[in-house]
C-alpha cells in the first residue's frame, strides 16, 4: 500500500520529488542544505527545509535521524510483499514484526501479519531478504543467550526465514500444530527432535517431536532486540 500523498502541499511534493530524482541519481539523500539551495525561491535556508521534511517525515514518506548528514531517509516500498522497506541514505532497514512466539507451551497460532516494524543497523544482519521478527512472550528461554543476551518476555528475536535446517543447539522458530514456539534444537543421532527450554523457571519441560506432529522449523533465530 502506497502512501498517500493528498495531504502535502505543492512546495512537499516538489521536495519530495527533488529527493526521490537525487536518491535514484546519487544512491544517497541530498543534506537540507542541498534541498534548500536547489528550491531557493522559497526556501532561504536549511532550517526552511527542515520544516518540510519533517512534514514528509510525519507523513511517513521520509525518516529523518538527528545529528547525521545526509541522513534523510527515502521510503521506497511500503508493500507487504517486500517485507524489507529499502531506504536510501540510512545503514539502516525496516524489519517486519510478525506477530508473538511463545518462549513457553506453543499456544499461540503463527499468522504472518505485519504489525509493526524494527528499525536495524544491516551491520547486524547476515542479509536482509527473508529476515523477520517476533515478540516474545513467556519466560521459557530467559536463560538462553543469543550474541551475549538472554530472551526475555517483550524482547523481539531476529530469524532468517531461509534457514529452516537448523542444527543441533541452535535456536529456532519452530511452528508445532499451527503454534509458534521458541526453543533450542536438539537432535540425535537417530535425527529425533527435542525442543529444549532455558529457563529460569522449572515448569518447562522438554518438547519431544513424534513423526505424528505436524512440526516445521521455521527459521533460525540469530539475534535479539531488547525491549
Amino acid at each position: 500500500m502506497k502512501v498517500s500523498r493528498s495531504m502535502l502541499s505543492k512546495k512537499q511534493k516538489l521536495i519530495y520529488d527533488f529527493i526521490r530524482a537525487y536518491v535514484e541519481k546519487h544512491g544517497i539523500a541530498p543534506s537540507l542544505e542541498e534541498i534548500a539551495n536547489n528550491f531557493s525561491d522559497f526556501l532561504a535556508y536549511p532550517s526552511s527545509a527542515h520544516y518540510h521534511v519533517k512534514k514528509l517525515q510525519d507523513e511517513g514518506l521520509l525518516e529523518k535521524e538527528t545529528n547525521r548528514p545526509r541522513s534523510i531517509a527515502l521510503y521506497e516500498d511500503r508493500t507487504i510483499k517486500n517485507p524489507i522497506l529499502k531506504k536510501s541514505g540510512l545503514d539502516a532497514v525496516r524489519i517486519p514484526v510478525l506477530g508473538a512466539a511463545n518462549a513457553g507451551p506453543a499456544t499461540l497460532f503463527a499468522e504472518e501479519n505485519v504489525e509493526s516494524y524494527l528499525k536495524v543497523s544491516k551491520s547486524r544482519l547476515p542479509k536482509t531478504e527473508g529476515v523477520f521478527a517476533l515478540r516474545v512472550v513467556g519466560d521459557s528461554m530467559n536463560k538462553a543467550k543469543i550474541k551475549g543476551k538472554n530472551v526475555e518476555e517483550g524482547d523481539f528475536v531476529l530469524i532468517d526465514s531461509a534457514n529452516r535446517d537448523a542444527g543441533d543447539n541452535e535456536y529456532v522458530l519452530s511452528i508445532i500444530d499451527g503454534c509458534a514456539n521458541i526453543k533450542k534444537l536438539k537432535k540425535d543421532k537417530n535425527d529425533g527432535v527435542m525442543l529444549v527450554s532455558e529457563s529460569t523457571n522449572i515448569k518447562h519441560k522438554p518438547i519431544f517431536v513424534s513423526s505424528g506432529d505436524d512440526f516445521m522449523i521455521n527459521g533460525r533465530i540469530f539475534d535479539i532486540i531488547k525491549k
